[in-house]
């Protein structure tokens, strides 16, 4: 027998199941966002067991067709539409809640296993060029020229650090969530080495060393050097700012790299696009794929 449940509650429980079994944070908030906007289709809260075939077919028509979103953000964007991967991954997890729900006896069958996913085309990653990178790191130091004074600018006091980040992205090929996660403790000048701890099962991040070269290794400790008698191996490298403990989010370094992408001249300047960067110079230099 199916036991009634709401879409709301199905959804909380769903939740708390996957943190039980050590889903990560990031996992989690993406199924909150993805039953958001079910529960936004659906305001009359149906009972889970209830939902049809039909409707969630009505439901992917409308993110395609309807649903909009606006930015977050302090400069007005305007409403944009859902990229296609976005609602692809809408539809991942929504077949994982309803294969929770089987599972649980809530409903009988996994009805998105009827709906055939959204087809997705991954976009050509381009690498960056050298002339990219030396705008980059020039774009660091200096602010955007005010717009009464062509040839006015002021320096940046973020420089060092900004630098440092690039580089050790390009050197190392971490992502995003792995840079900010780096502490003083995991840094070792002597080997100019790395402890990094990216993705694993549940929240148990997987570790490995990752290595910088001289250049990275410099930017390094010249952005660390003021404050080198005061660091704690727990306090986190990359912060917003020099008196802050707290590590640098992962959508603030995004938005980061996108500034100082728009002052050098450089389209498209994103975390994973350094992480590809790497992987093709590292190819390129006769690397072991593995």
């Amino acid at each position: 027998m199916v036991t009634p449940l709401s879409l709301s509650r199905a959804c909380e429980s769903m939740i708390r199941y996957k943190v039980a079994t050590g889903k990560s944070d990031q996992t989690v908030a993406d199924y909150r966002n993805s039953f958001k906007k079910l529960q936004l289709f659906l305001p009359d809260n149906p009972t889970f067991a209830e939902i049809t075939r039909e409707q969630l077919v009505s439901f992917f028509a409308w993110l395609q067709d309807s649903y909009t979103s606006e930015p977050d953000g302090v400069a007005p964007r305007g409403k944009v539409r859902l990229a296609p991967k976005s609602i692809l991954n809408i539809h991942v997890n929504l077949s994982s809640l309803w294969t929770w729900g089987v599972n649980e006896g809530l409903v009988e069958r996994n009805l998105l296993r009827t709906i055939e996913a959204p087809r997705v085309s991954e976009p050509v990653v381009e690498p960056f060029t050298k002339e990219d990178i030396a705008a980059l790191l020039k774009a660091c130091d200096q602010s955007r020229t005010w717009k009464t004074r062509a040839t006015t600018a002021h320096d940046r006091p973020s420089a060092l650090r900004d630098r440092a980040i690039i580089l050790t992205l390009l050197d190392t090929g971490c992502r995003a969530s792995e840079l900010v996660g780096i502490t003083v403790g995991d840094l070792n000048m002597s080997t100019n080495s790395i402890k990094v701890r990216g993705k694993g099962p549940g929240r148990e991040p997987k570790e490995r060393v990752v290595f910088v070269g001289k250049r990275a290794a410099q930017a390094l400790w010249k952005y660390m050097l003021p404050r080198i008698e005061e660091y704690r191996p727990t306090d986190p490298i990359f912060t917003n700012d020099p008196q802050s403990t707290q590590p640098k989010a992962r959508t603030v370094l995004t938005k980061l790299l996108s500034r100082i992408g728009a002052r050098a001249g450089v389209k498209d300047v994103y975390p994973h696009r350094f992480r590809h960067t790497f992987a093709i110079t590292y190819l390129r230099n006769e690397g072991d794929l593995f």
